[in-house]
């Protein structure tokens, strides 16, 4: 007997949800579960963490979804560990052992080479990667035995250390903790150190700890999420401008944030700024991006007005915390 499936009411859900990803899953598999937990309509992320790293990954919903690339840019902060003595065909655990070598590196040496690794660097994104070319992903055509050219990207390392060292024995290992630009490749970055220090590596795991203004303590697990009413579901959304932490904040009375959403350029006395949040003064509310250019506050993504009442139905309208406001 067949047991007809049971349709999900999907409904408007706005807001970010910081989930800590599991191991196995790929980054819209976590993305789907998510959304069909909270029965969003829409749903989205802002940026992937491949099958076998776990960690912070901010899940963006409806209106958030708009702002999701600004996010993008973000620094990431990552724990990452090296199998030493093996490289293999993903520069990951999940690839084929393709060479082993002895290692016969110090602690010395490998100080040595971490430095070298720190600061702005150059990367080829690896072929087992997200990167798109002609629209599908490098990964597609690996797994055709196809090796395509790859631009080179300059990356910024920021701070590079070791927070263990275990250079013999059977496995010897060494795990970094890597604060680094966006556009950075752990896996090539794992596989780089370890050409330099003259025995090859690979990712053996892999965690992403920080990324911009979130960090891993505040981000929550599918199981856990599971496990909640539907309302402390929605309790876990953080608001949708959580995603635009280091904007100046603007407010508009009534008449001037109508024409804002409207998409009309608003005259004021206003500096100068690159990133603006807009919000109206009643109701308080997010309105959307922008940017001031000679006294003319130029909109950017606008929510809509369904959207913004939406929002206040389920959150008290409240001041922004904002680096500063004009």
């Amino acid at each position: 007997m067949n047991v007809p499936r049971t349709r999900v009411q999907r409904r408007p859900v706005h807001g970010v949800l910081l989930l800590d990803k599991p191991l196995g899953l790929s980054s819209n598999q976590a993305l789907q579960k998510a959304k069909w937990l909270l029965r969003a309509e829409k749903a989205g992320h802002t940026g992937t963490l491949d099958p076998l790293a776990t960690g912070v990954l901010p899940l963006c919903f409806g209106a958030a979804t708009k702002f999701s690339q600004q996010h993008l840019d973000a620094d990431k902060t990552y724990e990452t560990t090296l199998r030493l003595g093996q490289k293999t065909t993903t520069a990951d655990a999940e690839g084929d052992v393709i060479q082993e070598r002895d290692v016969t590196c110090t602690q010395e040496r490998v100080s040595e080479v971490l430095s070298l690794f720190t600061g702005p660097i150059s990367q080829v994104p690896p072929m087992h990667s997200a990167l798109k070319v002609d629209g599908k992903p490098l990964y597609e055509y690996a797994r055709q035995g196809v090796t395509l050219e790859r631009d080179v990207r300059h990356i910024v390392i920021h701070t590079l250390s070791a927070t263990n060292m275990k250079l013999t024995g059977d496995a010897p290992t060494l795990t970094l903790r890597v604060h680094c630009s966006k556009g950075t490749y752990i896996r090539t970055l794992g596989e780089d150190i370890g050409e330099a220090l003259g025995c090859g590596a690979h990712l053996s795991a892999l965690r992403r700890v920080n990324t911009g203004p979130f960090e891993a303590a505040e981000c929550i697990t599918l199981e856990a999420l599971e496990a909640m009413t539907d309302t402390e579901r929605q309790e876990q959304l953080k608001s949708v401008d959580c995603l635009l932490p280091s904007h100046t904040v603007v407010m508009l009375k009534p008449d001037d944030a109508g024409r804002f959403l409207s998409g009309v350029r608003r005259m004021g006395q206003w500096p100068d700024l690159e990133h603006v949040a807009v919000y109206g003064e009643s109701p308080r509310a997010l309105l959307g991006s922008a940017h001031v250019k000679a006294g003319e506050l130029i909109p950017g993504r606008l929510l809509s007005p369904i959207e913004i009442q939406q929002i206040l139905e389920v959150e008290p309208a409240a001041a922004p915390t904002r680096a500063g406001q004009v």
